[in-house]
């Protein structure tokens, strides 16, 4: 447990007290956002704000991770590659981020490069966790328990789904200051409870499989340790990012977390609980998907604007309210994931 709390504390401390650096920097280096020409016009007066805030994000949630080693026992792969995968996709998000600043344009990456990067990472995310890391991961389907339906090869493609999917949600879900931030703390404080829960009960059931796994209590320590220190991190960005926003998250910190949540909800084997602990997100991307899909087939809009919190901007609602009523979502939907997971621990007697 205090593992747990000094990597929040580290990672709190270092993106608050680095982010007021990293403003300075990026305004010198001229890193500073562009905005949609089609997007609300109360957001031009954001032109020019710092972006690429993810990087303090992600090395909040590194040095944390580091920090927790001083009363943790050792590395584990499960942490090792929760790092890797938050990592890697921040890197994609930079490569993105830079590209806007430099063409000086809000298009960066292709969509096959994005593509390439999120697969890539993904399939080394899943190669680590399930040949190297702890026995507990399974390639089963997971909701709240493994099922009985085992994936096999598929994971890998399932992997890819689940962190890709997780990543765009979050960073549709980035449009207005503080929203991204504060509703992945939520999520991330989900995911502590769930980590350490299944790390004080180490024997998962299998449902449709005789006996259980023996998980390797350390390794689930230890995604409670990573969740922890991003949940630090991103308070600590919240601070600065909140309305109004002196620094942007960018990709790097979007994809960054959105990719975090789906490596945890994959070695935790609560891949589709995630769809509901990260309700808003899905109602962010699905917002956009019914969009398209009315524009392009019927040639009429579902929204004013999509994602739906531009929608409700332009239907007059001021930003902040609508950033604190997303929050009041984020938060009751990671209480109801949370919920979900408890009623069920309960319906087996305790097992676990």
């Amino acid at each position: 447990m205090i593992s747990i709390l000094v990597a929040a504390a580290v990672g709190l401390a270092v993106a608050l007290l680095g982010t007021p650096a990293a403003i300075r920097a990026f305004r010198v280096l001229g890193w500073g956002q562009r905005i949609r020409e089609d997007g609300p016009h109360t957001h031009f007066e954001k032109m020019g704000t710092p972006t690429m805030g993810g990087i303090v994000i992600i090395a909040g949630l590194c040095l944390g991770y580091l920090a927790s080693r001083v009363t943790a026992q050792r590395f584990t792969v499960t942490g090792v590659a929760l790092v890797f995968a938050t990592v890697g996709f921040g890197v994609v998000g930079f490569l993105d981020d830079f590209m806007k600043v430099r063409r000086q344009r809000s298009l960066g990456l292709t969509k096959a490069q994005k593509f390439g990067g999120t697969a890539l990472v993904s399939l080394a995310f899943a190669m680590l966790v399930t040949h190297v890391g702890h026995p507990g991961i399974t390639t089963h389907l997971s909701f709240i328990r493994p099922s009985s339906i085992a994936l096999g090869l598929l994971f890998y493609l399932w992997a890819f789904l689940v962190l890709t999917g997780s990543s765009n949600a979050v960073n549709l879900t980035d449009g207005l200051d503080g929203l991204a931030a504060g509703s992945s703390i939520m999520v991330c404080s989900a995911y502590v409870f769930i980590s350490f829960w299944q790390f004080r009960h180490t024997c998962i059931l299998v449902q449709g499989a005789q006996g259980c796994y023996a998980v390797n209590g350390v390794d689930l320590q230890d995604a409670a340790i990573v969740a922890a220190a991003m949940t630090g991190a991103a308070t600590g960005f919240l601070w600065w990012n909140a309305a109004p926003a002196r620094i942007f998250m960018g990709d790097t910190g979007s994809l960054a977390l959105g990719g975090l949540f789906g490596a945890l909800a994959l070695v935790t084997n609560t891949a589709i609980l995630l769809v509901i602990i990260g309700g808003l997100f899905v109602l962010e991307t699905l917002s956009v998907i019914a969009q398209v899909i009315s524009f392009r087939g019927f040639g009429r809009r579902v929204f004013r604007m999509s994602p739906i919190h531009h929608h409700f901007e332009l239907a007059g609602w001021p930003e902040f309210t609508v950033i604190v009523r997303f929050w009041i979502v984020a938060g009751l939907c990671s209480a109801v994931g949370i919920g979900l997971f408890y009623a069920d621990f309960i319906a087996r007697g305790g097992l676990g």
